[in-house]
């Protein structure tokens, strides 16, 4: 199914895909919670938010270590960014750093498969 990227369809297609890829996560890592699909509707929203607002003040602050780890900390800045959800939301729950960090890293992968296969 092809939809254009300015579309409503597209970001409403876009949303839902990022809540079954939280939704996968969640049964692939141990410690990642989510507790329905609403609520990884609702977390696929502020983790996006998040990604906006938070993330690049992250990288930011962490670039020296980021650039002397090769980029391999920008793991632990995904995985911070999701333990900030996880902890302001309901129905989303991550119970350790390890939880978070292999999390972000299958969220990402199921994420980019699901969109490639669907999109």
């Amino acid at each position: 199914m092809q939809t254009h990227p300015s579309s409503l369809g597209y970001y409403l297609l876009h949303w839902l895909i990022s809540g079954v890829a939280l939704l996968v996560t969640s049964k692939v890592i141990p410690g990642f919670k989510v507790k329905s699909f609403g609520s990884a509707l609702i977390a696929a929203i502020f983790i996006g938010i998040a990604n906006v607002i938070v993330w690049p003040v992250l990288i930011f602050l962490t670039l020296p270590i980021n650039i002397l780890t090769l980029g391999l900390f920008t793991f632990v800045v995904n995985g911070a960014v999701l333990k900030i959800c996880a902890a302001i939301l309901k129905g989303f729950e991550i119970t350790s750093w390890l939880s978070a960090i292999f999390g972000s890293i299958v969220l990402s992968l199921v994420s980019s498969l699901l969109h490639w296969f669907l999109m």
